[in-house]
């Protein structure tokens, strides 16, 4: 992995060692790779002596995923104290945006973000990162995650000795020298949600990721309880009836669903419980690219998932305003600017799949 190598690890060493307020953020409608790659290195930051960490994103990440967040870390939510989130970045002096590849990502913060004077870090897996906006940059989209991403960092940083540039990151942990728990299990987290369970974007370093984790002592069993067996019984309901009544699948191989406000009050829907739902049309064998809308204020959010060989990233880039990986990629619709109202998104998706895959 080209993007860790000696002279970086170094840099953020120099960094770490002159920082007093550190400030970790993520992207807006923080997903599970976003809250354990941003917990875990908050997590570590304070391990390695760092009198003041916090964590920051512009609104509160859905209830099914804040067993993720650690007690022991200062996390601020700018949708609910605006001003604890302003300030705590504008107290740092040293800032990591993760799992974003731009301050663009991050909303309500972007500005902020750029007029701090802090020393900013990336760390990222995303297409296309604004480099210019930071001291150093880590990034690469050949990984799993931002979460697996930053393991292979902590795993440097934790050697005090690290691969000669060109060399490979990924041997193992010395004896003795594994990361906390409560780091391993947030990275873990990140992972696995990213990699929907390893079905996609999994590559071998990401099994020795996972392996190394559990025989350090992570609990990959209990992990998996929460993330996939404690939803309430509203989504499960709405899963069934979004299969069965608001699945639409066209003859050019794609498949869509749409999320109205009304459907989601039906169902009394929270944040984060249609996630995996986008997924589900392509167990399908004759759809190769499965798109989710989700009403929004004054807009749809778009989710994008394609088998390979179909980009879920072209598509999300040509006509929803987005971007992402090849097969897994997001955007919006905006209503009033991409289409008059509500009722217009299924024939503005439908023209927009039958097009893209002509």
């Amino acid at each position: 992995m080209d993007c860790i190598h000696k002279d970086r690890i170094l840099a953020l060493q120099a960094l770490m060692a002159h920082a007093t307020s550190v400030v970790v953020v993520g992207h807006t409608h923080p997903d599970g790779d976003a809250l354990g790659s941003t917990s875990a290195l908050a997590l570590y930051l304070q391990s390695a002596g760092i009198p003041e960490v916090s964590v920051v994103f512009s609104d509160t990440p859905a209830d099914n995923l804040h067993f993720i967040l650690p007690d022991s870390v200062r996390f601020c939510f700018h949708d609910q104290d605006a001003q604890k989130a302003e300030e705590s970045i504008r107290k740092a002096d040293l800032l990591f945006l993760v799992d974003c590849n731009s301050f663009q990502r991050t909303e309500a913060l972007q500005a902020h973000l750029e007029a701090s004077q802090a020393r900013k870090v990336l760390i990222d897996h995303h297409l296309n990162p604004d480099t210019q906006a930071f001291d150093l940059v880590f990034s690469t989209p050949d990984i799993s995650s931002a979460s697996e991403l930053l393991y292979w960092i902590l795993v440097q940083l934790m050697k005090g000795s690290v691969a000669p540039s060109g060399a490979s990151a990924f041997s193992s942990v010395p004896e003795g020298a594994t990361l906390p728990v409560s780091v391993g299990t947030a990275l873990l987290a990140g992972m696995t949600t990213d990699t929907n369970n390893f079905a996609n974007s999994v590559y071998p370093s990401t099994f020795q990721m996972a392996s190394e984790l559990i025989a350090a002592g992570v609990d990959r069993d209990a992990l998996l309880q929460k993330l996939y067996n404690s939803y309430r019984e509203n989504r499960v309901r709405l899963m069934g009836y979004m299969q069965y009544e608001g699945l639409h699948i066209l003859p050019c191989g794609a498949a869509y669903m749409i999320l109205t406000q009304d459907i989601l009050q039906r169902f009394d829907l929270k944040e984060g419980e249609s996630e995996g739902l986008v997924n589900v049309p392509l167990t399908i064998g004759a759809v190769r690219l499965s798109v989710l809308l989700k009403e929004d204020q004054g807009h749809f959010r778009v989710s994008i998932r394609s088998k390979k060989g179909t980009s879920a990233q072209q598509l999300a880039q040509s006509r929803f305003h987005g971007g992402g990986h090849e097969n897994a990629a997001g955007g919006k619709l905006f209503i009033g600017q991409d289409i008059p109202s509500v009722e217009d998104a299924a024939a503005f998706v439908e023209n927009a799949l039958k097009t893209f895959l002509s």
